[in-house]
């Protein structure tokens, strides 16, 4: 059965895997790096957009993370998140996304005048002028980052505890699998479970399925991000269909980092049949030039 682009736009839709660092508009990263005196690779909108997009330039995952580094530049301040963070609610809006997860690393915002604190907050305000404006609710999930200090992780897993009843619904750990194991920062994860915090974790994306199985048994994930290649260990593949983990799937993002061969090859339907539970995300909507209609 085909369903038009247009039928599927109007459909209701929830994303749970989105970077707000990897949804900017690029006139949005144009006039904030021209009003904050920033510098850009160029300062016409449509040739950024070019250079941000991966399109058929697929790489690893690290080749696709090295784009953040432009989009961070410009979220320093508080005033920059809440606009791109109320600008993300708007553009989801215009293909019918009801309820939303929107992740982020406060540490990866306080390079100038800002407290993490001063992050999430600014992030909350723009949330919620978009709620307000647009009708859609949205949720905050508060990200580690593999390859950062587990000290900074477990402030992270800390401030998402402080904010779990002020819009934080959870606990990621993002960024490089291979050489970065989830287990060095276990401390925040005992500190989420805990509190009753949900995790999730980026997992089986460029590491293979023992990635997954320690983000599951060593750090309690409830969700796992991406777990493309969970499909290599079926044993594990039961546990979590067993347990009703949740898959975060990106289609679009794993063909660009070589997490499959084609878009054709990806585990997800695979999954699907077998009754394990998947989602469908947009991961990073600027990077990978998507939306969640698209995804579909």
């Amino acid at each position: 059965m085909n369903i038009s682009n247009e039928i599927l736009k109007k459909l209701p839709k929830v994303e749970l895997h989105c970077h707000l660092d990897g949804c900017l508009r690029p006139e949005t990263m144009v006039e904030l790096a021209q009003r904050y005196n920033i510098p850009l690779p160029t300062c016409n909108a449509e040739e950024l957009g070019n250079i941000m997009r991966i399109g058929k330039k697929r790489g690893s995952l690290e080749d696709y993370i090295k784009r953040f580094d432009l989009t961070l530049a410009v979220l320093q301040n508080s005033a920059a998140l809440e606009r791109v963070s109320f600008e993300y609610v708007e553009d989801i809006s215009k293909e019918n996304v009801r309820y939303a997860e929107i992740r982020f690393s406060p540490a990866l915002h306080i390079q100038k005048e800002m407290t993490m604190e001063n992050a999430v907050d600014a992030v909350r305000k723009g949330l919620k002028q978009g709620e307000k404006e647009f009708g859609i609710k949205t949720r905050i999930i508060i990200c580690g980052i593999r390859s950062i200090s587990p000290s900074i992780s477990l402030k992270l897993a800390d401030l998402a505890v402080r904010y779990k009843r002020r819009g934080v619904v959870g606990f990621d750990l993002a960024g490089p699998e291979e050489n970065y194991p989830a287990k060095k920062h276990r401390e925040a994860f005992y500190l989420i479970r805990n509190n009753n915090v949900n995790a999730t974790i980026h997992a089986g994306e460029a590491y293979g399925p023992a990635s997954i199985h320690q983000a599951i048994h060593t750090c309690g994930a409830s969700r796992i991000g991406h777990g493309t290649r969970l499909k290599e260990d079926k044993d594990l593949m039961q546990f979590v269909n067993n347990h009703r983990i949740t898959l975060e799937i990106c289609l679009t993002s794993n063909w660009h980092t070589k997490s499959v061969r084609s878009l054709k090859s990806h585990p997800f339907k695979s999954y699907y049949d077998q009754g394990i539970r998947v989602t469908l995300n947009t991961d990073n909507r600027l990077i990978s030039n998507t939306t969640l209609t698209k995804e579909f």
